[in-house]
């Protein structure tokens, strides 16, 4: 098993600094992916020990929204384009499991809000969390918190939405791959099984309801047989740009992992202005790109008794 995580694209003052501390969970979280059997468990295991940490803003201590709630979002897909997403979840640390949920046991691809935790809950995932910690509700009532309707609510957030802060741009990704069998060649498509997965409580000061780009197939995430993509910053352009899939698509067009996603993060610059961040999997390895101040990464690799995995 190869995986690359990562912990979230922006400003140095955005990601509370690349602290040696958040360093060492993600190589934690990297580590305790590569020794899972398949790409899928992978990447859902790296992540919920993200979720549980809440230096990132994924789980609890994530982003509060402007009605004082912390809502999460996720989203994950295979290589045989099985998805499973989540969006605006209150109460649900693991997010990821939740959105495994989805695509396990449901025939769509996404569901929101609090019917997504009580779907969650009926397959065995805990709900019912406070998402706050003392440090982001000391935050959220320093900023003079809202009241009223949401265009109240919206004009307080224009003044401070997407203005920077501590973990304003965090989500916390994680891509994996398993090397195919030995064939003698390396030119079948992809050439291997993927997963990608992302997730987060969104960005602070973000409108009550408001869902970003991650749980949005092509967007936060993204996989295919030619790799997988997750990615991290501005969600909105994100969004816009489908920026995952961009990277996917460099993949499938023959690029190496690292190629692939400078090509795609080129791409969204000069598209949106805007800063972000994504990690790839693909056939010859894994790659990252950001043109952020700052984006912490972890790789690992362990394979089963041989290079090619079975």
């Amino acid at each position: 098993m190869r995986i690359i995580v990562h912990g979230g694209a922006g400003s140095g003052a955005s990601l509370g600094g690349p602290t040696p501390e958040r360093q060492a969970v993600l190589d934690a979280a990297a580590s305790d992916g590569a020794a899972e059997a398949t790409p899928l468990q992978a990447v859902v295991t790296a992540i919920r020990r993200l979720e549980a940490d809440e230096r990132f803003n994924a789980g609890r201590g994530g982003a509060v929204q402007s009605d004082g709630v912390v809502r999460v979002d996720a989203g994950l897909m295979t290589s045989d384009r099985t998805v499973g997403a989540v969006a605006n979840v209150p109460g649900v640390e693991a997010a990821v499991d939740a959105a495994r949920v989805v695509a396990a046991e449901t025939p769509h691809v996404c569901v929101a809000g609090e019917h997504a935790a009580e779907l969650a809950a009926d397959f065995g995932v805990e709900t019912g969390f406070d998402l706050t910690t003392e440090r982001t509700r000391e935050r959220f009532a320093d900023a003079d918190p809202p009241t009223g309707s949401p265009k109240a609510h919206l004009d307080w957030l224009r003044e401070r939405f997407g203005r920077g802060g501590e973990h304003d741009h965090d989500t916390v990704g994680a891509v994996a791959g398993v090397e195919p069998r030995s064939t003698g060649s390396r030119s079948t498509a992809g050439g291997g099984r993927f997963a990608a997965a992302t997730s987060t409580a969104g960005r602070w000061f973000a409108l009550a309801g408001r869902v970003g780009d991650v749980p949005q197939v092509g967007a936060g995430f993204f996989c295919t047989p030619a790799g997988g993509a997750s990615a991290t910053g501005a969600g909105e352009d994100i969004a816009r740009v489908t920026l995952a899939r961009r990277a996917v698509d460099h993949l499938a067009g023959g690029a190496a992992a690292d190629r692939a996603a400078a090509l795609a993060i080129d791409e969204f610059e000069e598209l949106t202005g805007s800063t972000a961040g994504v990690i790839v999997c693909g056939p010859d390895g894994v790659g990252a790109a950001r043109n952020s101040e700052s984006m912490q990464v972890a790789v690992a690799e362990r394979y089963r008794g041989s290079r090619n995995c079975p």
